[in-house]
């Protein structure tokens, strides 16, 4: 092998050559639906967790291990989707992923066993990771910079519908059928993705900037990736966010449901007006980044964050003001996550636009990575208010460090190329 072929393309420094761009709404719609089938799987099961608990004579840590399962799942479906959507375009691995999505759905209606549910969520995540990944490629397909971010924050108000109402459907669900139920609904919300997808969504990858280079290529684009500093220390700094949300997405229905004695259907309404103040945050977000760079609120959202899950640390360990304190402290904690969680990826895709699968397969893996590890560590810290506020603050804390001494937010430049003091 020469040295030519060995080398990975240099970080871009300019605008991509420019491709048919789709209506911002509808760009935003299409591409929100299908990310938004990662949530969903998720989220909709999230009110069955007591009941799959003793329907399969198993533990609420071990049923917790499914959620882990998806999350490991979305994590190494996107290093794989990732790269192949820069070889082949867009649109053929989205609609692959998401009808193995469908095929997985399906035969969780005859898994007989804990470990069968677990293995079927591994394959949901995978399939569920074409949307994930394939959708940030789309965005830096067509947009960069603080155009990225606004849309972004768009696609973030399509996917904030997701976790608002998926427990909701889950808790009603329940009323009237078994936890499987959960499941044809997934089936059934993923041939809907096939069909639309199919009409609708153009490819944006064009022939000649496809990169085709195996998997010893693959890894080599992975390595060069990974050697750019402030690349890593964003991804790691939206994964430690993601551990944020993700802690309250495993522990809160225990919390809710087992901690305050709520309902299913209680429950399901509480998390989604919960999932509100993320919604809101992403949405303010394009508002603010008028007047603010990315890198400044970025920063102000980990801050943010990490003083809100010590607020929970601290009212729930002292039982001040039951529900309603732990669930302020909840929301202020979604808030700051929803302002930070589009800036990290936009900061970091838009150093990489000429490997745009592959940096948003890396970033996506990352986050889900640390999300399937932070759901079991919420389960074996109690699974109640406190415990989902240590994993907070510890995720923010660290990300911060990160920010200060790896991104040095500082030190970036803003679209026009000059530093924005953070």
């Amino acid at each position: 092998m020469t040295a030519t072929q060995d080398r990975a393309p240099a970080p871009e420094t300019a605008h991509p050559a420019p491709v048919a761009r789709p209506g911002a709404a509808r760009i935003a719609l299409t591409l929100g639906a299908f990310v938004a089938l990662g949530p969903l799987t998720i989220d909709m099961y999230l009110p069955a967790l007591p009941r799959i608990t003793s329907d399969l004579l198993t533990t609420s840590a071990t049923v917790q291990l499914t959620l882990t399962g998806t999350l490991i799942g979305l994590a190494l479906g996107q290093l794989v989707l990732g790269p192949l959507s820069d070889a082949y375009g867009r649109r053929g691995p989205l609609l692959a992923g998401t009808a193995l999505h469908v095929v997985a759905s399906l035969l969780v209606l005859v898994a007989p066993t804990i470990a069968a549910l677990g293995a079927l969520r591994v394959l949901q995540g995978v399939g569920a990771a074409s949307g994930a990944v394939i959708a940030l490629a789309v965005v830096r397909d067509l947009y960069d910079g603080r155009a990225a971010a606004t849309m972004l924050s768009r696609l973030f108000l399509v996917l904030g519908a997701a976790p608002v109402l998926a427990p909701t459907i889950g808790g009603e669900v329940l009323r009237f059928t078994s936890w499987r139920g959960v499941f044809v609904l997934l089936a059934a919300y993923g041939l809907l993705l096939l069909v639309v997808g199919w009409a609708t969504l153009p490819e944006t990858l064009p022939p000649e900037r496809r990169r085709s280079s195996g998997v010893r290529g693959t890894l080599r684009t992975y390595r060069w990736l990974l050697r750019d500093r402030t690349y890593v220390g964003l991804v790691l700094v939206a994964g430690l966010t993601m551990a944020g949300l993700f802690s309250y997405v495993s522990g809160s229905s225990f919390v809710y449901q087992g901690q305050f004695g709520l309902d299913e259907q209680q429950f399901g309404l509480l998390f989604g007006a919960g999932a509100f103040w993320l919604i809101a945050a992403t949405q303010l977000n394009p508002v603010l980044l008028r007047r603010w760079s990315p890198q400044q609120l970025l920063v102000a959202g980990t801050v943010a964050g990490a003083l809100a899950g010590a607020a929970l640390v601290v009212l729930a360990g002292t039982r001040t003001g039951g529900l309603v304190a732990v669930t302020g402290a909840l929301w202020a904690v979604l808030f700051a996550c929803g302002l930070a969680l589009p800036n990290a990826p936009a900061l970091a895709l838009s150093r990489h636009g000429n490997a745009a699968g592959s940096a948003a397969a890396l970033l996506g893996a990352i986050q889900f990575g640390v999300g399937a590890v932070v759901s079991p560590v919420v389960g074996l810290l109690g699974n109640d208010a406190v415990a989902i506020g240590l994993v907070v603050v510890t995720a923010l804390v660290l990300a911060i460090g990160v920010l200060v001494v790896v991104v040095r937010p500082w030190q970036l430049a803003d679209d026009d190329g000059a530093a924005v003091p953070a």
